[in-house]
This record gives structure tokens, C-alpha cells and sequence, in this order.
């Protein structure tokens, strides 16, 4: 006989539903706490410090001005309300850095620079009535004057880099390389960046070269600086020589200065030519032709904290009386 099928059949047991996840409430983000006179003052050093690498400051100037206002909330203590700060308490300070701390001439010059921006910001901004560091004495101590080239010499150097260029083996690099710093006074790292789309020809009788920054922080510096189209016949002919087509100058950074202490050498020079040497020497031309301080200034793509000591130097070599 067939089995018979069971009259009730039981029904399989049902698998239990997952249990409902509860997303856990989540908390706003805290808004940070605004500014007062009652702020203490390593919270208002920080936020003077995102101030200035906002304005495009280079981080070694947010570092180092930064350090000198941490060694002031040292010594004054640092939950201290930067409202409570005094001319008196800046004055104390700064008799401390002279005399036990000895500091060189130059970190107590910055120094006080750095009190100044710091406490001039604050009450630009009206967090503070008034300024305690304004009656700060400041007194300027500028490390020694550059070496510069004389017209004699940067003549002398070019006819020599000419000459090079047209020798029995000719090498266009060091005449290439010496003009453009003569003409731009732009820095060895800018040098070694150029690629040849920061050429601009789309006004041939006014081509100018373009300095750009990857890094946005140094944005700041860049600029469009003339060039003389003499340059950039000879530019053209040295392209066809050397493989420019990543950079303008493929060499390292060693090499490019090898090229110019070639010209010094060759020239008879007394003087080693170098990055820094055309970079001044470019800025003095520009000042004794009449160009504006802050032309010059932006042409060589300098922040005005920077410009402080450098605009010093440059009038003490152009106006050797100040």
C-alpha cells in the first residue's frame, strides 16, 4: 500500500528577519570658536599663522614667524588672553631675548618684525582696541650686502658668453642661460621649471615669459616678465642643438651653474657668476633705470614680509648714501 501523505504538514520554519540597523545620530561638526580679546594666545598664534599661508606666505616665513610668537606665549604663559598682552609685557620679552636668551642680531630683528605683523593684524582685524607692539622699537639688522656685477663686468661676461656661443665647438647654453637671468632675475628652482609653453611669441615684439607654480600655496609668485626678442632669436637656435622639448634648460641643477662659472672663468672675472649673483644684479640694473621699487619687487615675485629686508639691501647697493 502507498504511503499515505501526512494529513498536516508542517510548514518549514521561517527564517528570522535581519534585525533593522539604527544609523547612530551623527553630531554636527563644531564650529570653531570665534576670536576674542579673551582668546588665549596659542589659539590666536594659530589662527594668524592659517592667515598668512592664506595671504600665500611661504611656509618657511609661517614657520619661523609662528616659532617667535610660540616662544612669547612660553614666556608669558600660554593660556594668557591675548588682550592682557602690553607694551610693557613685549618690551620685557624682547629685554629677555637680548640678554639671557642671546639671540644672533638677526633672529631678534625678525622678531620683532614677527610681534608686529602678529599685534598689527589682530587690531586691523578689531579683535584688539589698539596695538601693544606699535611703540615696539625696531631696530633693522641687515646681513651683509650681495655681490653684484658692475655694467663692466655683466658686459664683459656677455660679450665672453657670445663668443661661446660662436666658438670652433659652439655651445649656446651659458649666452642662452646668462641673458635670460640678466633680463628676468629669476631663481635657479624657476630656471629649472621653464618648459617651452612658458614662452609667449603671440606678440613678437613683445615676447614675455611666463613663471608659473604648480603648488598653490605659490601662486603668488607667479608673473609674465618681458624678454627682448634678441633673446628669443637665440633661444630658437639653441632649441635646435639641445632637446627642449620638456624643459627649457634639461640640465641639473649643478650643470647650469657649472655654465655660468664657465663664463666667469672665461671672461677673466674675479667674481664667480652664479643664480644669485644675476638675480641681484638684474634688480639693482632695474632700480638705477628708474623702475619702481614694487615693480621690481613683483618682478621678482616677492611677498612685501620679503621684500622688507631684501628692498633694503637693494637701495644700500643702488644708493649707497641711505
Amino acid at each position: 500500500m502507498a504511503d499515505q501523505l501526512t494529513l498536516f504538514i508542517t510548514p518549514p520554519p521561517q527564517a528570522e528577519a535581519p534585525p533593522q540597523l539604527v544609523a547612530a545620530p551623527v553630531a554636527p561638526t563644531p564650529r570653531p570658536t570665534p576670536l576674542t580679546a579673551q582668546s588665549p594666545l596659542t589659539t590666536t598664534i594659530l589662527a594668524w599663522r592659517e592667515h598668512l599661508a592664506r595671504e600665500g606666505s611661504s611656509p618657511h616665513t609661517v614657520k619661523a614667524f609662528g616659532g617667535d610668537l610660540n616662544l612669547l606665549a612660553h614666556y608669558l604663559g600660554e593660556e594668557k588672553a591675548v588682550g592682557q598682552v602690553s607694551t610693557a609685557d613685549l618690551e620685557r620679552w624682547l629685554h629677555w631675548q637680548r640678554t639671557a636668551k642671546q639671540c644672533s642680531p638677526k633672529s631678534y630683528s625678525r622678531r620683532v618684525t614677527s610681534l608686529k605683523s602678529f599685534f598689527r593684524w589682530l587690531a586691523q582685524t578689531k579683535l584688539l582696541a589698539y596695538d601693544p607692539a606699535a611703540p615696539v622699537i625696531q631696530h633693522s639688522v641687515l646681513s651683509p650686502l650681495p655681490e653684484i656685477l658692475s655694467e663692466a663686468e655683466v658686459e664683459q661676461a656677455r660679450v665672453t658668453a657670445e663668443a661661446l656661443r660662436h666658438a670652433e665647438k659652439p655651445d649656446a647654453r651659458s649666452y642662452v642661460l646668462f641673458t635670460l637671468l640678466m633680463q628676468t632675475g629669476i631663481k635657479k628652482g624657476e630656471c629649472l621649471a621653464l618648459t617651452p609653453n612658458d614662452l609667449d611669441e603671440s606678440e613678437p615684439d613683445a615676447p614675455v615669459l611666463w613663471v608659473r607654480y604648480v603648488d598653490k600655496r605659490h601662486r603668488y609668485k607667479e608673473r609674465k616678465l618681458k624678454l627682448d626678442p634678441a633673446w628669443v632669436v637665440a633661444y630658437r637656435a639653441y632649441a635646435t642643438e639641445h632637446d627642449t622639448s620638456e624643459r627649457m634648460f634639461p640640465w641639473s641643477p649643478r650643470r647650469l651653474e657649472y655654465l655660468l662659472e664657465d663664463v666667469s672663468k672665461a671672461a677673466g672675472l674675479t667674481k664667480r657668476i652664479s643664480f644669485d649673483m644675476c638675480r641681484w644684479t638684474c634688480a639693482a640694473r632695474d632700480a638705477k633705470a628708474g623702475m619702481d621699487y614694487d615693480q621690481i619687487r613683483q618682478k621678482l615675485g616677492l611677498s612685501k614680509i620679503q621684500w622688507r629686508e631684501i628692498g633694503m639691501k637693494l637701495k644700500k647697493l643702488v644708493e649707497p648714501g641711505i
